[in-house]
């Protein structure tokens, strides 16, 4: 997000149970993590993101994935179609950060 300072980006963060010890919404130590103030936390404690993602049973649990969605995009049932998508989120982030910069870029030139 440092690198999008000044941009119009937005992120939000969803927080669900999926392992054993996810048996409340994240502490403060976790929420902390994520410090910038574009950024919304969310506890979603029957996975009902995930679930409107395509969930249906526990091997199809949607965690640990980052989306990239263009401008304006509207969530229905289902979320919009990403312009990027895939996790973990460790394992791919350079590939949602170029996705968002092009978005940004995109958005700029409209």
């Amino acid at each position: 997000m440092q690198e999008f300072a000044g941009k119009p980006v937005r992120a939000f963060v969803i927080w669900e149970p999926v392992l054993p010890t996810d048996w409340s919404s994240p502490s403060t130590a976790a929420l902390r993590r994520i410090s910038d103030t574009r950024a919304v936390q969310f506890w979603d404690k029957g996975r009902l993101i995930s679930r409107s993602m395509g969930e249906h049973d526990r091997r199809s649990i949607v965690w640990d994935h980052i989306a990239v969605y263009t401008a304006g995009g509207v969530w229905g049932d289902a979320p919009p179609e990403a312009i990027y998508h895939g996790g973990p989120v460790i394992q791919v982030t350079e590939p949602a950060r170029a996705a968002l910069a092009h978005a940004v870029q995109s958005q700029a030139v409209h």
